[in-house]
């Protein structure tokens, strides 16, 4: 699905105003963070964070690995 913004003038910054069912359509609401991604393709406008999900997929195994010693440290 292709959907035009308009670039606008915001206080003293510019920014793009996205219609409201694609913001339902993504769960996102104002004061939420979205990351841009520059592509092959162009450039990709999402709210997942792809640096903040490989830290959590490494501390998970963290975690997983050491969960004995801090369940001791928690005690």
């Amino acid at each position: 699905m292709t959907t035009a913004v308009k670039v606008t003038t915001v206080g003293n910054s510019v920014g793009i105003v996205l219609p409201k069912d694609m913001l339902t359509r993504l769960n996102i609401q104002k004061g939420d963070m979205l990351y841009v991604t520059e592509t092959p393709e162009g450039v990709q406008l999402t709210p997942y964070n792809a640096e903040f999900d490989a830290t959590m997929k490494v501390a998970h195994d963290v975690m997983r690995r050491y969960r004995d010693s801090l369940k001791k440290l928690a005690e």
